[in-house]
């Protein structure tokens, strides 16, 4: 049976929105270990930057909180729920952007929005209205009925986004959101970031880019499957004695800092 999240859950007295224990993923070819036993705790309305370089196992780990890969060993619990007991639940609850874009192409930005609104069962009311709402305030009503392949690579992460979020998420997650996108585009997304966060939905953002870290309410920094760092941005720099994140990532991963 479809839910309509926004009306039946609440994450107002969960400390952590997501929770991993001891979270293990090996890959059987080549047997590659992506995630080593990484124990995450994302708290409720916070925007949290999972920062590492490519290939670090931040893909891996979302795909894993977000139920399409099965976890070699270790827990999950979303919103205090086992993810292994009630996977098909709480899929209701959460919504995804991932870096490849997840639209259809021959379908049109209206399209689209409604398929996943449909796939999530919303209410053809519920879901008018929200497909008004999202192209609003990302700036896409002018282009409701156009197709998505027409559209520039800033406009289809927009689209994507819209379609993460038709169903009234809790939790969101943005894989490498920004990547490619003009510094105009990219501040805007930050600025809707925070405003969805202000309305106590909790925002998971991975990147490796480091600048991004900066924006975000607490970083958990990611090398080599493993948690090597994880604070707020001041109180990394605060401790570390360094100017930026990406100062304090290179420090911890063994890279020498220059000072210019």
């Amino acid at each position: 049976m479809a839910v309509e999240s926004s009306y039946y859950t609440s994450t107002e007295e969960v400390e952590y929105v997501v929770e991993t224990y001891d979270l293990v993923k090996i890959y059987k070819e080549g047997n590659v270990k992506a995630v080593d036993g990484l124990n995450l705790k994302i708290k409720s309305g916070e925007i949290y930057a999972f920062i590492g370089a490519n290939g670090s196992g931040k893909s891996t780990t979302i795909n894993m909180i977000t139920g399409v890969l099965e976890p070699t060993r270790g827990e999950i619990k979303i919103m205090g729920m086992d993810l292994k007991k009630h996977r098909h639940y709480l899929s209701y609850f959460i919504g995804v952007a991932p870096q490849e874009y997840s639209v259809f192409m021959d379908l049109t930005v209206e399209e689209n929005i409604k398929y996943f609104g449909t796939m999530y069962g919303l209410k053809k009311q519920v879901l008018e209205q929200r497909i008004t709402e999202l192209l609003d305030v990302l700036k896409l009503s002018e282009k409701r009925k156009t197709m998505v392949r027409n559209l520039s690579g800033g406009m289809k992460r927009r689209v994507s986004i819209a379609c993460a979020l038709v169903h009234n998420p809790k939790l969101v997650f943005f894989d490498e959101a920004t990547v490619g996108v003009d510094p105009v585009l990219k501040a805007f997304f930050w600025d809707y970031f925070r405003s969805l966060r202000d309305k106590g939905i909790t925002l998971v953002i991975t990147s490796h880019v480091m600048e991004e870290a900066e924006r975000a309410d607490r970083i958990g920094l990611i090398r080599a499957g493993k948690l090597i760092e994880e604070d707020t941005p001041a109180n990394l720099k605060k401790k570390y004695n360094a100017k930026s994140v990406e100062e304090v990532f290179l420090l911890l991963s063994g890279g020498e800092f220059i000072d210019s």
